[in-house]
């Protein structure tokens, strides 16, 4: 029995490295996107004017006599699958798909916060967990500059983790409610301009 546990603590204790290592790679993943979804947002202020402006022009004029030409202006998906639909001509077929593509486009753009969401509190509960066993260890023998140092490996990798998940957290909640938002007003525009074909 006595085996089996010293196997199982080895497997633990080696596993400290790695974890500490993809712990830190996804706290500078989290940095990196925090500092694009802040680029994101400032465009998403400048793109929510513009896409205000034709939504009204639309209920006014009507997906079908309107020129896109001067909303069509930047990188946004919601821009790109428009011109999508305009180039078919809104052909049924063809804007459903694109409303499809832009759906799993859209759950691919999630997917790093979601992963960092998840990973984040996951590595941190492991850098806690794993460096206890020594610092009970150190407890026990009574080396208390031992037991202090795992402990604060085991805080410290706590407090990262978290900080990861809470990245991922809020940029996923803003992000999801953009894509619902364009969603919608891409659909509300195909509606429209087949509306106009009956």
């Amino acid at each position: 029995m006595t085996l089996f546990t010293n196997i199982l603590y080895w497997i633990s204790t080696s596993l400290l490295i790695p974890i500490i290592v993809f712990l830190l790679l996804a706290f500078v993943k989290s940095l990196l996107m925090l500092g694009g979804f802040y680029g994101l947002y400032m465009s998403r202020l400048r793109f929510k004017k513009n896409a205000d402006r034709l939504l009204n022009h639309l209920k006014r004029e009507g997906a079908k006599k309107i020129d896109f030409a001067g909303y069509i202006q930047g990188k946004s998906l919601f821009l790109k699958y428009l011109k999508t639909m305009i180039d078919v001509s809104w052909h049924p077929v063809h804007c459903e798909k694109a409303v499809s593509d832009f759906e799993i486009e859209g759950e691919k753009e999630l997917e790093i916060s979601k992963t960092l969401m998840r990973i984040g509190p996951m590595l941190g509960l492991m850098g806690t967990l794993i460096p206890m066993g020594p610092a009970l260890t150190g407890l026990a023998a009574g080396d208390i500059a031992s037991m202090a140092l795992n402990m604060q490996v085991a805080f410290s990798t706590t407090v990262v983790g978290i900080f990861i998940g809470a990245i991922g957290f809020v940029t996923q909640l803003v992000k999801q409610r953009w894509f619902a938002e364009d969603l919608n007003n891409l659909q509300y525009v195909y509606e429209l301009a087949r509306s106009e074909d009956r």
